[in-house]
């Protein structure tokens, strides 16, 4: 099962973004395909919080349209939304031990506890911090297209 990271789901949703076309069709074929695919609930929560936010986009998403974004998203037969379960802490304690992960690491340390409980083959990010958590498989589908 694939996971997509907030960046991605960033990416596809804001038409300003110079990603916008490759990330919204990668995104686009997982929400339309039939395989299985993955959404944390961090990575909504923070798709959220990023395209509504006035200081880093000059006109944000308005609320109601992230909302909308996000129950379209929520409308694909195929996807399952992460959230935390058995196996989850121990998981996220060993990763923050061995990445020595603090701050905004641990953040990254949730996404990949979750995708890693939940048995996701990979996790499909633009963002190389997850480089530190080895035992998870992380690819950016938007180079080398």
């Amino acid at each position: 099962m694939i996971a997509v990271d907030t960046n991605l789901l960033v990416y596809s949703h804001r038409e300003d973004s110079e990603w916008f076309q490759p990330a919204e069709a990668c995104v686009r074929a997982l929400a339309e395909g039939a395989e299985p695919w993955a959404i944390p609930w961090p990575c909504l929560h923070e798709f959220l919080s990023v395209v509504t936010h006035p200081r880093i986009f000059e006109t944000p998403t308005p609320l109601g349209v992230a909302l909308e974004q996000v129950e379209a998203w929520s409308g694909s037969p195929s996807l399952v939304v992460l959230g935390e379960g058995p196996g989850y802490w121990p998981k996220l304690a060993d990763l923050l031990r061995v990445s020595r992960g603090v701050g905004p690491l641990v953040h990254d340390a949730r996404v990949a506890a979750l995708c890693l409980a939940h048995g996701v083959s990979v996790l499909w990010s633009a963002d190389r911090d997850f480089g530190r958590f080895p035992a998870l498989t992380v690819r950016n589908p938007l180079v080398n297209l």
